[in-house]
């Protein structure tokens, strides 16, 4: 019959006893009377009509609903049914036992299985609901079911005597014996137990399962003959002693409760043969041995694991023909706080048992021994069956760092317990990585293995002293790292007053600059100035890393007039790439014209080391140094100071060892990339400054570079970073910009290539004779054409050949500079304007981009959205060059994102040079912008150069133009301009 959501309804549950399935349930609706009775009318109701009946259901309901809906045999068999029989056809089947096979045996439990479930979670929500029994006609409310609202409790009863002993439960509910044997009375269900009896439907304190229940329904007790009796207490009687209440007659149970007392015992899991090869290298693969921590409670004399959840623990004792029933009571929440508290310490806590690396594992416990003790935690060990006993007191390490005169005296207190081990022993096996060795009584100690974090690299660099082996001794440019170790408590450091006065490098003085240097310093350079005379005065070498055009010439130069003050007569060797020779040698007259520079190059060059004492100062390049080693070796140095130093970042290179081999009291380089490819770089590099500050280089390998690069430890690189931190000085551009003036503009000068060398002195040669001829032809006219056309093909060659011979395949001077700071320009994140008034010459530019795959933006006349190249340059952060003609340049474009300007080449007029300028410094513009103007040495730009500076100073601006700048030229300008 059809009922009505419109109309007072109740949902109430029925169960019912199915042929195969047992015990169901189902779901109903039912309508209401107008006495608020129920009714004769009702209808099933299922997870797809429930929501029509919204208003009398809640939340329980609907789960109700839905897990009876997946116990009707339609749904149970789906699953399982794979022949589409109708359900009722399936489960006569499956339930045959006249034709038993395995897999309906197999089937039968998976469904018993599923509907236990189900039945178990419909009972925990079914209370506060009303529950039926069906009748057989299937009313859904033939009769009511009181569900009890409180648990029952179980008394197990055992009574032992001469011949038997006989078992049987009683029930109480609220206090009262229920009255329950032979009732009636049935299980809904048994995992755990809910008892029908007398109309009512109880469940159990503690899970009871309904199998023990069951076989006294009808039964008043169960006899256990005594043949048996051994067996079945220990089997049977245990685990109810364990966890249920019992009453006993015949035989004892002797209850134990107490506090557990934590036992934290250590044994051997050995690796699969350490964590080297034969060669003494590392192998990631191979696993080194372990520790194995176990953690047991003990209570009284029995013990137990945390993974053994049981609260009770129950162990049978026979005496004679007397049994005793020993029960522990276990405080499960105070095992519980011992092992979060294990967790808190670092352990890895899991189970009862966990394994960590020997070293970690013996560096955990000395860390956390007192903690443990205070904690009431006990510490053992398990003997291995090698016969290994370890030491597992308390391990302590105490360094001393002592500064001398040269050196740091280096002092270690190592204990393990009243023993003390010497330092040498201890230094030895944290450098090979070895971590355990045997005391005098015979025990076997770990390091632990956060001495090998702390401590490896600072012994790894000791050196034995002259008297004893135990006594160390540290270079002092390793203060940095010392200091570092002082940071985390980990050394004591003394340090004399000078030095501690510095606190890392961070209060230098000022020093005066020398008579001999004549020029101004801005702020950040006169404190790399600073740096340098810090650098000198305590013997420590250095790496000048400030970011290109910020002036590292410049600071050098200050220092080297200091030094020809201070040691009269001593000479420095600088040693760069060839083509920055003459750009020093400018520099050098500019600020120190005082200084006696010697240039050490080409091939008449004199092969005598004596000369250099007359000078203060000789310049070479890398080359001559490979090449004249062993003259350049037999001269003791002043300093010694390499620019470009990055050509030294291979230490297995030819130049590396040749400079390594020249003899000097001060090192220093010069570089804007000290990094380039790797960490291995700034071993070379370093290590020539200083010599040994970060180890051999296989030492350096295993310490740094591996963990850097191959692991990313940030730990390590922080270390690395503290330790050369002291002796590298690098500004960058946007660091020291409140220093910058709004432009710092640079000349470059580059040097020909021999074969550029020869085109232009051809070119050079043919104009020279036919301007001399049309000199002594009246009127200037034709004379000024031909001397401008002349320059400009000079000029172009200084450039590069290709512009005016296309078929010339050698290279050109200025085009490697220029690819070479457009690299490093590049690599450093910056941007970058490149002008020139020859649209050849950036084509040129250009054709190297491409091949390197360098993107770029690009101007000249010919390109017609001009925009769409603006923005690229301004918007796109990948687009860092902007190749510009200086007609299609010269006006019209705002370009605030560049940092650098590069010309190319020199224009007649500073004022087109100005504006080209000016489209990097801008309004809005918030980069300082450096200007590097690139000029060939030894050509007419050169000589351009000078006449401008010359005649802009007598004529101001009437020299605008070419032809204005052409009617200045006198006859001897003409000539030295041809020279």
């Amino acid at each position: 019959m059809k009922v009505s959501p419109e109309k007072p309804f109740e949902i109430v549950y029925s169960l019912f006893s199915h042929e195969y399935l047992g015990i169901l349930f189902e779901s109903f609706v039912i309508q209401l009377d107008e006495k608020g009775r129920l009714s004769f009318a009702y209808q099933n109701i299922a997870s797809q009509n429930a929501r029509e009946f919204a208003s009398g259901l809640d939340e329980d309901d609907y789960e109700l609903i839905k897990l009876m809906d997946s116990m009707q045999h339609d749904a149970i068999v789906k699953q399982f049914n794979t022949k589409k029989l109708k359900p009722k056809e399936y489960l006569t089947r499956v339930y045959d036992t006249s034709s038993e096979t395995t897999a309906n045996t197999e089937i039968r439990k998976l469904i018993e299985l599923k509907l236990e479930s189900a039945r178990s979670k419909i009972l925990e929500k079914i209370k506060g609901k009303r529950l039926f029994e069906m009748g057989n006609d299937g009313n859904p409310i033939w009769k009511e079911i009181n569900v009890m609202p409180q648990m029952a409790s179980v008394l197990f009863h055992f009574r032992r005597n001469e011949d038997n002993t006989h078992y049987f439960p009683t029930l109480k509910y609220d206090g009262e014996k229920l009255d329950w044997q032979y009732k009636g009375g049935y299980l809904i269900c048994e995992k755990p137990a809910w008892l029908v009896v007398n109309g009512n439907l109880y469940n159990f304190e503690k899970g009871v399962d309904g199998k023990k229940l069951k076989p006294f329904l009808n039964k008043k007790f169960i006899v256990i003959p005594k043949n048996v009796e051994q067996s079945y207490y220990q089997k049977f009687i245990t685990q109810l002693v364990a966890s249920f209440d019992v009453y006993a007659k015949g035989f004892d149970i002797k209850v134990q409760r107490s506090q557990p007392e934590a036992l934290l015992s250590l044994s051997d899991l050995p690796g699969s043969g350490g964590n080297t090869d034969l060669f003494g290298n590392t192998q990631e693969s191979i696993e080194e041995d372990k520790i194995v921590f176990d953690l047991k409670f003990q209570y009284g004399n029995y013990s137990f694991r945390s993974e053994e959840k049981k609260s009770n623990n129950v162990e049978l004792e026979q005496k004679g023909d007397n049994y005793v029933f020993h029960k522990v009571i276990r405080d499960l929440e105070r095992e519980k706080s011992y092992g979060d508290y294990l967790k808190n310490l670092g352990l890895p806590v899991r189970t009862s048992r966990f394994s960590l690396g020997k070293s970690k594992a013996f560096d955990w416990l000395n860390s956390n021994r007192e903690a443990l003790e205070d904690m009431g935690v006990k510490i053992l060990q398990n003997q291995s069956a090698k016969g290994k006993k370890y030491f597992i007191g308390n391990a302590s390490i105490k360094v001393e760092v002592k500064e001398n005169i040269d050196w740091f005296d280096v002092n270690a207190i190592i204990s393990f317990g009243s023993y003390e081990v010497p330092f040498s022993q201890i230094r030895k096996l944290l450098v090979k990585g070895k971590s355990e060795f045997e005391l005098p009584n015979g025990e076997i100690a770990v390091i632990p293995d956060s001495w090998f974090v702390n401590y490896s690299e600072i012994f790894s660099f000791l050196e034995s002293g002259e008297q004893q082996q135990d006594n160390m001794m540290l270079k002092k440019h390793h203060i940095a790292l010392a200091q570092e170790l002082q940071k985390g408590n980990l050394i004591d450091l003394t340090l004399s007053r000078k030095l501690e006065k510095l606190k890392d490098f961070s209060e230098m003085e000022s020093y005066e600059l020398s008579k001999h240097f004549k020029g101004t310093l801005r702020p950040y350079q006169k404190a790399g100035y600073d740096w340098l005379r810090f650098l000198n005065e305590y013997n420590f070498g250095g790496c000048l890393a400030d970011d290109m055009g910020l002036g590292k010439t410049v600071q050098t130069l200050a220092m080297l007039a200091h030094e020809k003050e201070r040691t009269e007569g001593a000479t420095s060797l600088l040693v760069m790439p060839t083509s920055l020779i003459y750009n020093w040698e400018v520099e050098a007259r500019k600020f120190t014209p005082k200084l006696k520079i010697l240039v050490y190059t080409g091939s008449q060059r004199i092969k005598d080391s004596s000369r250099f004492s007359k000078y203060d100062l000789v310049l070479t390049s890398y080359g001559i140094t490979r090449l004249d080693v062993d003259i350049l070796k037999g001269f003791y140095f002043n300093y010694i100071i390499l620019d470009e130093s990055q050509a030294i970042k291979n230490p297995g290179s030819i130049i590396s060892k040749a400079v390594n081999q020249l003899v000097c009291k001060h090192r220093l380089i010069l570089t804007g990339t000290p990094v380039e490819n790797g960490t291995m770089d700034l071993w070379s590099q370093m290590n020539f400054v200083n010599q040994g500050l970060l180890g051999t280089q296989g030492m350096f390998k295993k310490q740094f570079l591996q963990p850097i690069e191959k692991k990313n430890d940030m730990d390590k690189a922080a270390k690395l970073h503290a330790m050369i931190k002291p002796f590298v000085l690098r500004r960058l551009k946007t660091q020291v910009a409140t220093d910058l003036p709004e432009k710092v503009i640079n000349v470059k000068y580059s040097n020909m290539t021999s074969e550029q060398e020869k085109a232009y002195e051809e070119v050079k040669g043919y104009y020279r004779e036919k301007i001399v001829q049309e000199m002594s032809i009246p009127g200037m006219n034709r004379q000024a054409f031909t001397l401008l056309r002349g320059l400009t093909q000079l000029r172009q060659i200084a450039n590069h050949p290709r512009l005016t011979d296309a078929a010339y395949t050698g290279d050109s001077g200025k085009m490697e500079d220029i690819t070479h700071m457009l690299d490093s320009t590049v690599r450093e994140g910056h941007k970058v304007l490149v002008f020139s008034q020859f649209v050849k010459h950036l084509a040129i530019v250009k054709e190297y981009l491409d091949e390197s795959k360098i993107p770029y933006a690009y101007l000249d006349g010919t390109t017609k959205d001009r925009q769409a190249q603006v923005n690229a340059f301004q918007e796109n952060d990948k687009v860092k060059i902007f190749l510009i003609s200086l007609k299609a340049g010269g006006v019209g474009l705002n370009l605030t994102k560049a940092e650098y300007v590069f010309l190319l080449d020199p224009w007649w007029n500073p004022a087109v040079e100005a504006q080209a300028i000016d489209r990097a410094h801008r309004i809005g513009q918030e980069n300082k912008v450096i200007i590097y103007k690139f000029i060939t040495h030894n050509t007419v730009e050169e000589k351009i150069m000078a006449l401008q500076e010359r005649k802009m100073a007598l004529a101001g601006e009437l020299i605008s133009t070419e032809e204005s700048f052409m009617k200045s030229l006198n006859k001897e300008d003409i000539e030295a301009l041809l020279a």
